[in-house]
């Protein structure tokens, strides 16, 4: 089984036994949305474990075309019957909700049809189906995400601007603190909170770390497993909101909240094994870049642009990913360059690796993780050859060789068959939907920059 939280818990008896023993009251079982948004149902534990047995456990097939704004959108692959779908618990993902005085579970699900196949516009489903791929091939894939976000003083009126919220001192954060110490330690009591939530989940988060921008801090995961590693940071965003807000201060995982500031990533640092010996596929017994994992780079390079509305999923995302502010606009690659969108750390040869330094901080991780690893399982099958490596300042090319906005991405995913067919088609179509909803309902929005600057001028 993969995508465990508890090793201990294989199966339904093993599931019911982890739920008595804590004497569990109830059961939130969720799925993720396409944007990554916690979907589900809250059950008495009495009920869940009937629904267990029974395949009771339901939601309608259209949540996964519902938008970010909560709107439902017309598609031609979902039925206008809105069909149910079974949840099918993982039980290795059950964990405790440590934020509720109540003993509450969470469990993680398979969205699946009543004669057990996958739902194949599940983001989860999506991850599932890439890794088959490398299954097949006798590869393993092992990724570590790292993701940054803002905290941010509670924003109740949206036409605002967001305010870095007050520590400890007493006052906001406004200048740039790059891996302070002290920086960080004046939001420790909310960080204590963090860690003390994830080691009663078991998500294995490694570094914290205080980034560029005012506010702004990393949380680094061990690497495994890719869906392990996207279920863990499903939940992470989800604990790191529920620790903060506890502080009467919000976390954001938007890619770009401040103006001024950098923006918030997800670099996806990936390397592959070798399901049998264990090696290092993307390394030479002499600590040199083998063939395939130039291959991988170069699946990278080719097609991250039509993935790009998979890791770059918002209206916002864009504006992240802009020249000299930490984010590339690029698809070059290079040892120990962080001005390149594909860095290759410097590293053992057991863990020679690529960064993907393009996702953003608001991509959905089972999206995220699924989309990097298609583009490399299509560099390695067709031998695809990188372009030389950067050497220098990847900012002073002066072209963009990433779509510069939404439309521009969703032009790219739509004209890439090859994504198309290792993604699967039909979620290709529901997602691109989706995504295409959320860039209507926002041309509707008149922006304060436009009323400061054409209402009186224009």
């Amino acid at each position: 089984m993969t995508g465990n939280g508890n090793d201990t818990v294989k199966n339904r008896d093993d599931l019911v036994k982890w739920l008595k023993d804590r004497r569990i009251t109830e059961v939130e079982v969720m799925v993720s949305d396409m944007a990554g948004i916690a979907r589900g149902k809250i059950l008495p534990t009495k009920k869940f474990i009937s629904g267990l047995t029974e395949r009771t456990l339901r939601l309608p097939e259209s949540i996964f075309g519902q938008t970010v704004t909560g709107d439902f959108i017309d598609s031609d692959v979902l039925s206008d019957t809105e069909p149910d779908i079974v949840l099918d618990p993982d039980p290795g993902t059950v964990r405790v909700v440590p934020w509720y005085e109540e003993p509450t579970a969470q469990i993680i699900c398979d969205a699946n049809y009543r004669d057990g196949s996958h739902v194949p516009i599940a983001p989860r489903n999506v991850l599932k189906k890439v890794m088959a791929l490398y299954e097949a091939k006798g590869w393993q894939p092992v990724v570590a995400p790292e993701i940054e976000f803002f905290l941010a003083a509670k924003n109740i009126d949206p036409d605002y601007p967001l305010e870095p919220p007050i520590g400890t001192n007493g006052r906001r954060e406004n200048a740039r603190q790059s891996y302070g110490i002290d920086a960080v330690n004046e939001f420790d009591p909310i960080f204590e909170d963090m860690y003390d939530f994830c080691e009663a989940q078991d998500l294995d988060i490694d570094t914290l770390i205080h980034e560029s921008g005012a506010a702004q801090v990393e949380i680094n995961f061990d690497h495994g497993d890719p869906l392990e590693i996207a279920d863990q940071a499903f939940l992470f965003k989800r604990t790191m909101r529920q620790a903060a807000m506890k502080h009467g201060i919000y976390a954001t995982f938007m890619a770009k909240p401040y103006e001024g500031e950098p923006g918030s990533a997800m670099h996806i640092h990936q390397s592959l094994v070798d399901v049998d010996t264990g090696d290092n596929l993307f390394s030479t017994k002499q600590g040199k870049d083998t063939k395939l994992f130039l291959s991988y780079i170069a699946g990278l390079q080719k097609h991250l642009p039509a993935a790009m509305a998979l890791i770059a999923p918002n209206v916002n995302s864009y504006r992240r990913i802009v020249r000299d502010l930490a984010a590339p606009i690029n698809t070059h690659w290079g040892h120990e360059n962080r001005t390149v969108g594909l860095r290759i750390p410097e590293a053992k040869r057991a863990a020679r690796r690529v960064e993907n330094r393009v996702p953003g901080a608001d991509a959905n991780p089972y999206l995220a993780i699924a989309a990097s690893l298609a583009c490399g399982y299509i560099g390695m099958t067709a031998e695809l050859v990188p372009t030389k490596e950067m050497k220098g300042n990847a900012y002073e090319s002066k072209r963009y060789a990433l779509p510069r906005h939404l439309l521009d991405a969703l032009d790219h995913l739509r004209s890439s068959s090859d994504l198309k067919e290792i993604l699967g088609h039909d979620f290709v179509t529901v997602y691109m939907d989706v995504k295409y909803t959320e860039h209507e309902a926002y041309q509707q929005v008149i922006s304060a920059w436009e009323r400061e600057h054409l209402l009186l001028n224009v």
